[in-house]
């Protein structure tokens, strides 16, 4: 196999040396790689492709980049790697010529509203010491403008030693902190809508309660109506003042009910412990949905949505304060900052100006310190991550990258593309995982994984130059430079979605119709705008004309190593119900996660045990041989198969064995098939979700969303983690949608699928403040006739126009 550079190398590019310059994997096992051998050049972009689920994750993070960061971990001393996470080895025989690794994802930057773009880089920091030295009036202290830090003072006890003696000392103190003591840094205050938590014409015993989950007769429900804080018989609104904050606001109390100890609480604490501090995505649809309508989120009165209090956001420099300037679009506080001449502070402030500039140079320009890191997209993220390494004087380093592309329209590519080529000419491995063309055509190497998906790939394909992979017969080669046509004939719309005066973020009192009953493409360069009008305009819950939205976005699947695709999507609980018919038992015997577990490992399927200060091991439970069940949950069988066999079924053979036959069982078979629809016939039904690739867990979202009612899907970049094979199906997907009566508007930047569009609305003409306007709407053949936009240039050049 050749590891000769592709023609993409630039001349700054090392000369290729001998066997010392390589990374030896030999032998990896990792997931579903299958006795991989590969060499990879150093000081190269060596690029990784390959169908979603093929092993590039498997082979690029879970084995080169986690034995790296393992390795690392083992330079430390036992004390110190007692508090750091526990690594173990990856399956693989020889791992040899590693350099540090450093990995830049697209891991969510967490979604605590005091977590910001300022928060997650050293700008917030750099910025906070500036207006602690320059601000007026004064505050000595940074985290005087530091909305997480609240302001306190009192007295507490103190160890101290005193002639040869421990005594403790009473000491007061005194902190000086900028958040806003009315939302606690969070900008944001919640209210919520009571007249969705229950009907306040009827008493609890009627049924009063509309929260999921207070059923009357249920446990929640008996703990208010058994409480004696009030009379069940009676409807809500006779209740006095005092009975009425009881069952609202009350704090914890104990007490015992129906002779059991429990904990009452007023409903409104309870519900935000309950419900609002769980992750949005996770939650079950009618769960999701309940959220949704009953809790609002409003700006904080006390600080305008700064998070700052009072005395922070009276400091200024020249007019500005601290709120002012992290509100700016970064591309101007970069200009704000270079109009600064102070020699007091004059190291500070050329930090502070090349990390702007970086924001500036990476194409997040549009951003504002301010944002909510939570609230950026993956691709967003990942560049935000990108920040810190651009500027440093670290070589022989490995840059690990997941999809950095992900996010990026056509003209922002060739951007991120000149970044890696600059990270590798500076003397170090850059290793991709990439699906998209424009940046496999700049490796100098590339390794191919397939050649199908799960139990069908994990081998390499093909390693080599660029040249070799088009010439060679692998799924990658064969599609790398496919390009979907222009459509012959367009759907007509059923209606339209109006949008009047749409002023979210930079958008500039945007009026616009998106038509109804057909696929539509809403493009545009990224900050320009296109999810603050989808997603600001139209949200979840009904549309104009009663149509039912139903938004998926990019928000992360949160879940443990025992969360997989049949938990996740409630595939299990028919199954669970299949074989307890079958079997005439208990469904929750069929639990790995209630009575059915294992006792030795508790159902894991895995024993963990806790070396103290070395690494932890992870070893198959002996008792159940990692089938997860006790042994007796394990003689009861459903067609023939133990519930241990069916988990282990890839989605495709499960259709088949729920199909019509012994186990046919409908409301699992159309779970499995909105699974296959959206790609996803390979994975096993207990495959933790921990081990799903971006592209893997982004569609089962989907397939999940797909079995909601609604009239108007609204689609985040569904090609996010799509191999060009796969975009095909993607299309063929969203077209059986719209055939099926159902909208279909999608915020995509791939040139395929704005190809295959019936109607696209592009926005721009710029990000941040240079964008918020609509600057085409009509078809894709009319966008590449005008070539009025940057978006048209790049889709007429991608389909020969």
């Amino acid at each position: 196999m050749s590891t000769t550079p592709g023609p993409a190398a630039r001349a700054s590019a090392p000369h290729l040396a001998d066997s010392h310059d390589l990374i030896r994997v030999h032998g990896a096992r990792e997931n579903n790689l299958k006795d991989v051998h590969i060499e990879i050049p150093k000081r190269r972009l060596t690029v990784f492709t390959g169908v979603s689920g093929s092993g590039k994750s498997s082979l690029v993070f879970g084995t080169i980049a986690a034995e790296s960061q393992r390795l690392i971990n083992e330079t430390y001393s036992a004390f110190v790697q007692g508090f750091m996470p526990t690594l173990a080895r990856p399956e693989v025989d020889v791992l040899d010529g590693l350099t540090t690794a450093i990995i830049v994802d697209q891991q969510r930057m967490g979604s605590d509203p005091r977590s910001t773009v300022g928060t997650a880089t050293d700008a917030g920091v750099m910025l906070r010491i500036l207006f602690s030295r320059l601000g007026q009036p004064h505050f000595g202290s940074p985290q005087a403008f530091s909305f997480n830090v609240a302001s306190m003072s009192g007295a507490g006890a103190v160890t101290v030693e005193r002639a040869g003696q421990t005594v403790k000392e009473r000491r007061s103190f005194s902190v000086t902190g900028g958040m806003c003591p009315r939302c606690e840094g969070r900008g944001a205050v919640s209210d919520v809508d009571l007249t969705q938590l229950y009907d306040d014409s009827k008493s609890l015993a009627e049924g009063a309660m509309n929260v999921p989950g207070y059923k009357t007769g249920g446990w929640s429900y008996r703990m208010y109506s058994e409480s004696g804080f009030f009379d069940p018989e009676k409807p809500i609104r006779e209740f006095t003042e005092q009975e009425l904050a009881d069952f609202l606001h009350r704090p914890p109390t104990r007490m015992k009910i129906a002779g059991i100890n429990m904990t009452y609480e007023g409903l409104i604490p309870r519900i935000q412990k309950s419900m609002l501090a769980k992750d949005k995505e996770a939650m079950q649809p009618h769960i999701r949905a309940f959220v949704d309508r009953a809790i609002t989120f409003t700006t904080c009165p006390g600080c305008d949505g700064t998070r700052l209090s009072e005395g922070a956001r009276s400091s200024r420099i020249g007019g500005i304060s601290i709120a002012d300037a992290c509100a700016m679009q970064i591309s101007d506080l970069a200009g704000w900052v270079r109009g600064l001449d102070e020699p007091s502070v004059a190291p500070l402030l050329a930090s502070l100006r090349g990390t702007l500039d970086s924001f500036v140079e990476i194409g997040l320009g549009y951003l504002a310190l301010e944002r909510p890191s939570g609230t950026l997209s993956g691709g967003e993220a990942q560049r935000v991550k990108m920040i810190r390494h651009l500027g440093s004087s670290l070589t022989d380093t490995t840059y690990v990258f997941d999809e950095p592309t992900t996010g990026l329209h056509p003209h922002d590519i060739s951007r991120m593309n000149d970044l890696l080529l600059r990270l590798r000419d500076k003397g170090n491995t850059v290793l991709v995982v990439e699906h998209k063309p424009e940046t496999i055509a700049i490796a100098d190497h590339v390794v191919d994984l397939g050649p199908g998906a799960g139990t069908a790939g994990g081998t390499v394909c093909f390693e080599g130059t660029v040249e070799g992979l088009r010439a060679g017969g692998t799924v990658t080669g064969r599609h790398f430079d496919d390009r979907a046509a222009l459509k012959e004939e367009v759907r007509k719309p059923t209606g339209a979605l109006e949008i009047r005066g749409a002023r979210t973020n930079n958008l500039r009192d945007v009026d616009v119709d998106i038509p109804l009953g057909v696929l539509v493409v809403v493009t545009g360069v990224a900050g320009s705008g296109k999810s603050s009008l989808v997603h600001g305009s139209l949200g979840r819950g009904p549309a104009a004309g009663g149509a039912e939205v139903v938004s998926i976005g990019q928000g992360a699947i949160r879940g443990s190593r025992r969360s997989n695709p049949a938990t996740y999507t409630g595939l299990l609980d028919p199954i669970r119900k299949a074989f307890a018919k079958a079997n005439g038992v208990k469904p929750a015997l069929f639990s790995a996660n209630s009575e059915g577990a294992c006792p030795t490992c508790n159902g894991a399927g895995v024993v963990y045990t806790d070396l103290a200060m070395m690494a932890g091991v992870a070893v198959t439970c002996e008792e159940c041989e990692g089938k997860r069940f006790h042994a007796s949950v394990l003689d009861h069988h459903l067609g023939g198969r133990d519930i241990s066999e069916v988990l282990a079924m890839p989605v495709t053979e499960a259709r088949e064995f729920f199909g019509p036959g012994e186990a046919h069982t409908p409301a699992a078979r159309r779970i499995l098939d909105r699974l296959a629809d959206v790609g996803l016939g390979y994975l096993s039904l207990g495959q933790p979700l921990t081990t799903l690739s971006g592209g893997e867990r982004q569609r089962l979202k989907l397939a999940t969303h797909l079995g909601e009612k609604g009239g108007v899907y609204v689609l985040d970049e569904p090609t996010a983690g799509l191999h060009l094979a796969d975009v095909e199906q993607l299309l063929g997907l969203l077209d059986r949608i719209v055939d099926a009566g159902r909208s279909v508007i999608v915020v995509e930047h791939h040139q395929a699928v704005m190809a295959h569009a019936d109607w696209i609305i592009d926005l721009g003409p710029g990000a941040g403040h240079d964008g918020g306007s609509v600057v085409f709407e009509g078809t894709p053949a009319d966008l590449v006739a005008a070539r009025s936009t940057l978006t048209g240039e790049h889709l007429a050049a991608y389909v020969g126009g």
